[in-house]
C-alpha cells in the first residue's frame, strides 16, 4: 500500500508539472486548430458565414487557377530558396569549422549571423533599394557602362528568392556548423587508411554524417519560408503571388474567412508532408 501511495503521489507530481503546458497546448493550439478546421468546411455567402459542413472551399481551391497556382508559387520558390541556401550555407559552415582557428570561430559565427540582429522588414526593404531600378546595382552596372538601360531586378521572382536566400543562409550555416564540429576526425583517418581520397571521403563519410544537420536546416527552410508573407509581399510585388499572400486577400479584402481557413489547412498538410519526407533525418536518437 505504501509503494502504490508512493507511485500514486509521483504520478500527481508528475501530471502537475505537465498540466501547465497541456493546458496551454489545448488552448491556444488544438482549440484554435479545430475551430480553424470546421470554420473550412462552412461557407460564405454575401456577408455571413453559413455553418453548413461541406468541402466547397478545397474544391473550389483546385478549380480556380489563381488559387492552386499560388501554391504551385510557394513551392517552386520554396525548392530554389531551399536548394540555393543548402549549396551556399555547407561551404560557409565548412569553412568556419575547418579553416577558421577555434578561437575565432565564435567571432566568426557571430559575423555570419549579424543580419539576424535587423529587423526581417528592414531587410526586406534594404533589398528592394538595392535591387529596384534606381538601386545600387542598376546604378553601377550603367555607370560601368555594362547596361543602358536598368535590369528589372525588384518587384518578381528573383527578388523574392534573394531576399529569402539571403536569410535562410545563416540558418543553415548554424544546423550544418553544428554537425561539422561535432564530426570525428577519426573517420576522416579511418578513410585515408581504407586508400579513400579526399573527396572520396567528403561523399561517402562527411556528407552523410552531416546531413541531419543539412536536413533540419533544409526543412526548417522549407517551413519558415513557404509560410512567409512579408519578404514575397515587399520584394515580389503582386506579379506571382504565393499562397500567403491569397489567405491574406482572402482576409482582407473578400473578408472570406472559411476559404482563408481551407487554404491555411492546405498549407498546413504541404508542410506536414514535407516533415514526414524528412522525418528520418529528423529523429532524435535515444541512448
Amino acid at each position: 500500500m505504501a509503494v502504490l501511495s508512493l507511485e500514486h503521489k509521483e504520478r500527481r507530481k508528475a501530471w502537475g508539472f505537465v498540466a501547465p503546458a497541456l493546458v496551454w497546448t489545448l488552448v491556444f493550439f488544438v482549440a484554435p486548430f479545430l475551430f480553424m478546421v470546421a470554420m473550412s468546411l462552412w461557407a460564405q455567402q454575401g456577408g455571413s458565414i453559413v455553418r453548413v459542413w461541406n468541402l466547397g472551399n478545397y474544391i473550389a481551391f483546385f478549380e480556380k487557377d489563381a488559387m492552386f497556382k499560388g501554391l504551385t508559387n510557394s513551392l517552386e520558390i520554396t525548392a530554389v530558396v531551399t536548394v540555393l541556401s543548402v549549396l551556399l550555407a555547407y561551404p560557409l559552415a565548412w569553412i568556419i569549422a575547418e579553416r577558421v582557428p577555434q578561437r575565432f570561430q565564435r567571432t566568426a559565427l557571430i559575423m555570419a549571423v549579424l543580419p539576424f540582429w535587423t529587423s526581417y522588414v528592414v531587410r526586406s526593404y534594404s533589398w528592394l533599394l538595392v535591387l529596384s531600378r534606381n538601386g545600387v546595382i542598376n546604378q553601377a552596372l550603367m555607370q560601368s557602362g555594362l547596361i543602358s538601360e536598368p535590369l528589372e531586378l525588384a518587384s518578381n521572382r528573383t527578388a523574392t528568392v534573394i531576399g529569402f536566400v539571403h536569410f535562410f543562409v545563416m540558418l543553415l550555416t548554424l544546423t550544418i556548423y553544428a554537425n561539422l564540429v561535432q564530426l570525428s576526425p577519426n573517420y576522416r583517418r579511418a578513410a585515408a587508411d581504407l586508400g579513400a581520397n579526399g573527396l572520396q571521403t567528403f561523399w561517402h563519410v562527411v556528407l552523410p554524417l552531416t546531413m541531419p544537420g543539412i536536413m533540419t536546416g533544409a526543412f526548417l527552410t522549407f517551413v519558415l519560408c513557404i509560410g512567409d508573407y512579408v519578404t514575397p509581399q515587399i520584394l515580389g510585388g503582386n506579379n506571382e503571388l504565393v499562397l500567403p499572400q491569397i489567405i491574406m486577400l482572402q482576409l482582407g479584402r473578400r473578408a472570406d474567412f472559411p476559404m482563408a481557413a481551407a487554404l491555411s489547412i492546405i498549407l498546413m498538410l504541404v508542410v506536414t508532408l514535407a516533415y514526414i519526407a524528412c522525418a528520418r533525418w529528423l529523429k532524435i536518437e535515444r541512448a
